[in-house]
Formats: structure tokens, sequence, C-alpha cells
């Protein structure tokens, strides 16, 4: 079984980019900031994972993801390898994302990040949200 659960800070702001093709499908990158429960030798206190996010995944990286924000992944450890352009091979470790979701507040989140947590409302103290009709699964 290959299967991976993680709790972190995003280091910078998700990369997002677009497969080719007929249904273009949205790939996001990122790395997370996993904090150490002890002090390994070399004095490090995290690890940095990164991530990958494909389709729907991919997408909630672009719109709700950025630097700082703590969120929650369930995924799998894949490895891989490539030839650089100088000919040395790289090997590469990612977790790809099948389930992610917030791990704090969005108050919580702003302390963190030094940004402003208000959204956009009409007044009633209800956040707007766009909805895709399409997407829901009654009618």
């Amino acid at each position: 079984m290959n299967k991976v659960q993680l709790i972190g800070r995003l280091t910078k702001d998700p990369e997002v980019r677009y497969s080719q093709g007929e249904k273009p499908t949205a790939i996001g990158r990122y790395t997370l900031a996993v904090d150490r429960r002890f002090k390994s030798n070399d004095g490090q206190t995290a690890d940095f994972i990164n991530c990958v996010a494909f389709g729907k995944a991919g997408e909630f990286v672009e719109k709700y993801l950025k630097k700082g924000i703590k969120i929650a992944v369930v995924g799998r450890i894949q490895t891989g390898n490539y030839t650089n352009k100088d000919g040395q091979k790289v090997y590469t470790t990612e977790v790809v994302v099948e389930e992610q979701e917030f791990a704090e507040s969005k108050n919580a989140a702003a302390g963190a990040t030094g940004a402003s947590a208000e959204a956009p409302t009409d007044g009633d103290g209800f956040a707007n949200v766009d909805i895709d009709e399409e997407e829901l699964p009654f009618n």
C-alpha cells in the first residue's frame, strides 16, 4: 500500500499549468513545509515535500491555495527520473495528491500569512461563492 498523509504550509504560491490536447487538465504543483516532531542531527525542523495535483484537485490549487496556507493532504508517493540538459540523471520524489483540504480557519490563516481574511459579502455576513450549476450532484 502506498499512502501518505501530510499537514503543512505552502512555502510559496503554487504553480498551475494546463496539459495540451482536446481536454486540458489542470496540473498544480506546490511544496509543503511539514514540521518534524524532533530536530534532526543537522538541526532541520521541517521537511519540504513536493506535491502535484491533477484535474479538479489542480483547479482547487489554482483557485484557493497560496503561500502560507496550512493544508492537509492525502496521496501517494511517486518516484521518477529524467536526464537533464547536461546529460545527468535526476531522480524525483513527489506526493500525488488524492485529497486536500484546509487545515485551519481563515482567521488563523490570515494571522500566519499577514493577509486579511475578509471575503466579499452581500452584507449578510456570508461570503459570496461562485457555483458551477453543472457540477452539482442534484437538480
